[in-house]
């Protein structure tokens, strides 16, 4: 068992693996970073202070007037948070629209590599012109008697 642990470990798909969820907790930290440090603050200067994250419906329960969303929700209310989820809609299209741009990226640039490694597999064939003047050749040399 401990020798297919090893093997398992070992095989290149958990390596990337692990590397991509380390690379995901990070990116994570660089868009919630993103959306609080600097969406939110512009879309609270367009809408004139007012910041999402905070804004809730009591459904049912007592809630004082102007509790932040965490008072609310450690009173035990029931707690309509549409604030948190626009904000947490909105930071999924930000890392959506983000991993598009990297996997367009590196889309591109395998595009690019599988080219350059096509030129250089191809041969370099006959143009149309030469083909054409060979077959004329061959042709020519059918119809004349030898």
């Amino acid at each position: 068992m401990i020798q297919e642990f090893k093997t398992f470990i070992a095989r290149g798909n958990v390596i990337d693996l692990a590397v991509g969820i380390i690379i995901g907790a990070a990116f994570t930290g660089i868009v919630n970073s993103l959306v609080v440090d600097l969406i939110n603050p512009i879309l609270g200067l367009m809408t004139g202070g007012i910041d999402f994250t905070d804004k809730y419906v009591v459904l049912s329960g007592n809630v004082a007037d102007g509790a932040s969303l965490a008072a609310a929700r450690d009173s035990g209310a029931a707690i309509f948070a549409y604030g948190a989820f626009a904000m947490a809609v909105l930071n999924f299209l930000i890392v959506a629209w983000a991993v598009f741009l990297l996997v367009k990226g590196v889309n591109r640039l395998q595009r690019a590599a599988m080219r350059k490694e096509e030129a250089k597999e191809t041969p370099a064939g006959p143009t149309q012109e030469e083909l054409l003047a060979q077959i004329r050749d061959l042709l020519a040399d059918r119809a004349s008697p030898a």
